[in-house]
């Protein structure tokens, strides 16, 4: 477990550097399909920025540990019509298996669960991604059907308030 320091931001234009190094790995990426990275643009990124973090039902944010420096990204946003928050984490490698992600994940939970913007959230990371399952595991995530209004793919993990093991505590 990670005993520094950890700190999460919203992301502003000082992070998007950060964003674009995350986005362009292809280690980070591998699991969503982007091998060698998306191949962002720091102007592409300006253009993104202008979409996030508009409201609280939309929110990402960038992750800092001291003496690692900038970690990656965690995100959440609400489809209101289903009562259903979709999450994101990212990491760089140099921040994996530290608890990090946990902590960063914890948090976006525990804003849309705190701020009743859902009462139910899902990650759907890839079948391979051992070290995803390993972490929704342990965050409280439960494998259920996948839901026929979201996009066919071959998992879906939900959790609720009753189910999440919040390992977010403020510092």
């Amino acid at each position: 477990m990670y005993t520094g320091k950890i700190t999460i931001k919203e992301t502003d234009k000082t992070d998007l550097l950060n964003v674009m190094k995350l986005w362009n790995d292809g280690e980070v990426m591998f699991f969503v399909g982007f091998p060698k990275g998306l191949g962002v643009t720091l102007e592409r990124l300006q253009k993104w920025l202008n979409g996030v973090n508009q409201d609280i039902f939309r929110r990402h944010y960038s992750i800092y540990a001291e003496d690692v420096g900038y970690c990656g990204e965690t995100f959440y946003g609400i489809d209101r019509k289903h009562d259903l928050a979709i999450l994101d984490i990212k990491l760089l490698p140099k921040a994996h298996g530290r608890g990090i992600a946990s902590y960063a994940l914890s948090y976006s939970i525990a804003q849309v669960f705190d701020n009743s913007l859902a009462t139910k959230a899902y990650v759907d990371p890839h079948p391979d991604n051992k070290k995803a399952w390993e972490l929704y595991a342990k965050l409280g995530f439960i494998s259920k059907p996948r839901p026929e209004f979201l996009d066919k793919w071959p998992t879906y993990l939900e959790v609720t308030p009753d189910t999440f093991k919040n390992t977010y505590s403020a510092t």
